[in-house]
């Protein structure tokens, strides 16, 4: 039997999203690359941090999380709820 788990969110691509904010600072405010570079580097750490459950027993993704339960798919996990 397989199961299909629909998502609305994108998964997170960190290398394509840096690649966007570097050239968007270099190219449209005319920062320096190392400018850029710092400033992506905080973005996708940020953005990074955002999708991690919350929840000090998991820890896990938020892809590892059905949205509608907000339970995680882990199967030794402890989370109840996905805890943003």
């Amino acid at each position: 039997m397989r199961i299909d788990i629909m998502t609305t969110e994108k998964t997170f691509n960190p290398d394509m999203l840096y690649s966007h904010i570097v050239h968007y600072y270099i190219d449209k405010k005319g920062c320096t690359m190392e400018e850029a570079n710092e400033i992506a580097q905080k973005v996708i750490m940020r953005e990074a941090q955002r999708r991690i459950c919350k929840d000090s027993r998991c820890t896990h993704s938020s892809n590892n999380h059905v949205d509608s339960s907000g339970t995680c798919l882990i199967l030794d996990c402890l989370c109840t709820k996905f805890l943003k």
